[in-house]
């Protein structure tokens, strides 16, 4: 596990072939976290941060008390009249404004950002975040990290000399390998870039998605959702984790694990009494891989959540989610 160090894509082992064991000890696991929770400070085999700004881990593929390494959050402060350190990486991330405003530079080209936006620092990006106000910014960020790590692209660190120079060759231009196009996608999705839609899940506004073509993200799927006062979400089923962040309001969730039984083919077997977990404004909320669950938002209370999800169980053939409830205010469209 890496003990020494930054841990960035965790082992699994087993003595069997079923893997039973090592789910039930993950499904153990406390679910919410608190701002009292700092899985990793940022001190060990950490770039970024500057003598002024911060950077604190939530949840990653090294604590204790695993939860999963398919998403990782960490939050990124930045006191006014500062900016972190330039550094690159291969993996992206996406960083919800949860406060204040300021500018990126990646590539050496700026992009401004304010609260609410969902920002995005692309593939092999080298990046800096500056915050030239008099105003704190903090940025929740988001990203699937160990997805990339575990497929061996691991080429990051500071801006720098290339070691061993002398065996190299002149520059190359890296993007004749991206995807044709990306270039032209937005970096900052604002609020005036997205729409609310009434949903079978409830009242959203969908920042990064598949279908989301001109948002310049690949790997992480994100979505407000706001539930009004003693109200509740749709009640769904689907085989990708998620991070649920409490951005105002306050109340629970219900989640019903789903189990496998494997017969002449899978059978799905939902547990008949959900486990129950109270959320408030700066929480996560974990939903682990094949569960259902829905949330409640207290009376005289709305509920907004960021909800945010690795793309990559969509590319696996996990890209339908079933809803076994709608929410009260979706009105089904009529034939």
């Amino acid at each position: 596990m890496g003990k020494k160090g930054r841990v960035f894509v965790r082992g699994l082992t087993s003595e069997t072939y079923g893997l039973g064991e090592f789910r039930r000890k993950q499904l153990a696991v406390d679910r919410v976290r608190d701002d009292s929770v700092v899985v990793d400070d940022a001190k060990v085999a950490h770039s970024g941060d500057s003598e002024k700004s911060r950077t604190w881990w939530r949840v990653g593929p090294g604590d204790e008390d695993f939860l999963t390494q398919t998403i990782q959050v960490h939050f990124v402060e930045l006191p006014p009249q500062s900016s972190n350190h330039g550094h690159g990486h291969q993996n992206e991330a996406a960083f919800y404004i949860l406060q204040g405003r300021g500018y990126e530079i990646h590539d050496d080209k700026r992009y401004d950002w304010t609260k609410d936006d969902l920002v995005f620092v692309h593939t092999d990006s080298v990046h800096r975040h500056f915050n030239p106000y008099d105003e704190t910014a903090t940025a929740l960020v988001v990203k699937a990290k160990s997805t990339w790590m575990f497929m061996g692209l691991l080429q990051q660190g500071r801006s720098g000399p290339v070691e061993d120079e002398e065996r190299f060759g002149p520059r190359e231009d890296w993007s004749r390998i991206w995807t044709p196009g990306v270039e032209d996608r937005k970096k900052v999705i604002g609020v005036a870039d997205t729409t609310w839609e009434n949903t079978p899940l409830g009242r959203v506004r969908v920042m990064s998605s598949p279908e989301r073509t001109d948002a310049r993200i690949f790997s992480i799927d994100a979505f407000e959702l706001d539930i009004p006062a003693g109200s509740r979400s749709g009640k769904y089923w689907k085989m990708a984790d998620e991070v649920h962040y409490v951005l105002d309001g306050s109340g629970y969730a219900l989640q019903w694990e789903v189990e496998a039984e494997i017969a002449e083919k899978y059978y799905a077997r939902v547990a008949k009494e959900p486990t129950r977990h109270e959320i408030t404004k700066g929480d996560t909320l974990y939903v682990p891989q094949n569960h259902v669950c829905q949330l409640f938002a207290y009376d005289g209370t709305p509920l907004r959540v960021l909800s945010a999800q690795n793309r990559v169980f969509k590319h696996l053939g996990y890209d339908t989610v079933h809803f076994m409830e709608d929410a009260p205010e979706y009105e089904a469209p009529r034939a």
